[in-house]
Formats: structure tokens, C-alpha cells, sequence
């Protein structure tokens, strides 16, 4: 069944003492979810074991790790594998964060191994595609992003399919202040299902959630999340305070 997903991804920031004052905060002001929402905390692994204790109890909120290794253990100094993310409570990876793909090099055959490791540890994933400025200005981020989906998901099979969800960051409008309309989110949203149709068929398309990430805050989180394919978001900065954090929540239709 879609579902409606709000994740927080907090990335390199806060202490153990202002995530635990975060999660709690947001947790004492959330109405209770039904089972088709859900809000999802990413925090940094030092803080992910003390989030997952904080949310266990309740209803329809979960922990993400930020990243997971491309090799299931070994000799990987500084490597957290998915098996690792799993025992320590957290169903949910990102995986393929624009950060991640331009900081950290991280390639598309790379990326489909990191889905390979989450998803034998039975892990959901939630993976990041978009489109750099220059790409979009060129007429050319429909297809840049369906190459991302092709080169590191469509080596998976339907029923694999079924542990994805897709977060859509226009990488233009992260962390600048810009915001890819509602007209222009809509439109590439409907055009990574259509992709995802193309491939695997209606059921898995129809079945697949897809999430905005790109400056979504209080003030236009409403707007976007009433567009037909747009299923949530992926938040970044607002999640870091809890009464923009709500109000995304709530703005979820």
C-alpha cells in the first residue's frame, strides 16, 4: 500500500542532548498516525540507537540511517554495514543522497551494491535521486534522473522493488533557499512513476511512494503534498525544529 512518509534527515548536525530534546519535543506534539503515515527521524549514527529507544513505543515512527556500506563486514575501517543498521533498530537507509554522490564520489554501480547490502538485511530503503541546475536549464532532468533509477534499482526485481521508496531532491533547490514549485515537483514525480511503471508495471508504480526533498517547509509543505505523486517529503533543515517539523507532519494530506 502507498504511503505517506515524512523523514527528517538531520545530517552532521546536533548532540546526543539536542536530538534526544528534538525527538522527544516532537513526539509530545504529534497526533497519532494512521497506519498509511509515517514519520521517519534520520539522525547520525551516534545518535540513532538513543533515537530508536525514543520512538519504539510509538505508533508509525521510525529511524533511518544516513548511509549504510557497500560490503556486508570486514576489514572496512569506519564502515557501518547494513546488518549493523538493522540490529541496532532502524528499518530504514538512505541511500544515494546528492551529498553523498558529490562529497563522497559515491558512483551509481557503488550505489546499487549499497541497495543489494540494505535490502538482504531487510532494510527499506529510501533512495535519493535529482538533477543538478545545469541539467534542468539544459532540458535534459528527466532523463538524468531516470538514468539514476536505472543504473542502481532496475538490476532489482518486483518483489525487491516493494522495499523502495523514492525521495526526489532537485539538487538546485538544497540548502539554497529555492524551491522547485508545486507545478515542477508534480511533474518529475509523475515522471519517476511513470519510469517505475515502465519498468516493473502498474501495481509496483501505483504501490510506490515518492517524496520531496528540496527546501520543504511549513509555509509550502501543504501545497506540494497535495499534488497527486507526491506522497511526503525527505526534510532537511526544518526537521532540525520541532514546530516546523509538526507542521510538515501535519500539513500531510
Amino acid at each position: 500500500m502507498r504511503k505517506k512518509i515524512i523523514a527528517g534527515n538531520w545530517k552532521m548536525n546536533l548532540t546526543i542532548a539536542e536530538g534526544k530534546q528534538l525527538v522527544q519535543d516532537v513526539i509530545n506534539g504529534l497526533q497519532a498516525l494512521p497506519h498509511h503515515k509515517e514519520v521517519v527521524f534520520a539522525p547520525p549514527f551516534l545518535q540513532s540507537v538513543m533515537v530508536s529507544e525514543l520512538v519504539n513505543k510509538t505508533n508509525n515512527v521510525f529511524v533511518a540511517a544516513q548511509n549504510c556500506s557497500a560490503f556486508a563486514n570486514g576489514a572496512y575501517t569506519g564502515e557501518i554495514s547494513a546488518t549493523m543498521i538493522k540490529n541496532a533498530g532502524m528499518p530504514y537507509v538512505l541511500i544515494g543522497h546528492s551529498e553523498r554522490r558529490d562529497y563522497f564520489n559515491e558512483t551509481p554501480t557503488l550505489l546499487a551494491q549499497k541497495v543489494d547490502q540494505a535490502l538482504a538485511a531487510r532494510l527499506q530503503i529510501i533512495f535519493c535521486c535529482g538533477e543538478p541546475l545545469n541539467s534542468r536549464e539544459q532540458a535534459t532532468h528527466n532523463q538524468f534522473v531516470a538514468d539514476q533509477l536505472r543504473d542502481s534499482l532496475f538490476h532489482l526485481d518486483a518483489k525487491a522493488m516493494e522495499n523502495i521508496t523514492i525521495a526526489y531532491e532537485p539538487i538546485w533547490a538544497i540548502g539554497t533557499g529555492l524551491t522547485a514549485s508545486a507545478k515542477q515537483a508534480q511533474y518529475m514525480h509523475a515522471h519517476i512513476r511513470a519510469t517505475i511503471h515502465a519498468q516493473y508495471g502498474e501495481t509496483i508504480a501505483k504501490d510506490l511512494s515518492i517524496l520531496y526533498g528540496g527546501s520543504c517547509k511549513p509555509n509550502n509543505a501543504a501545497e506540494l503534498f497535495a499534488c497527486e505523486d507526491v506522497d511526503g517529503g525527505l526534510i532537511g533543515g526544518a526537521s532540525l525544529v520541532a514546530n516546523d517539523f509538526i507542521a510538515i507532519i501535519n500539513a500531510m494530506a
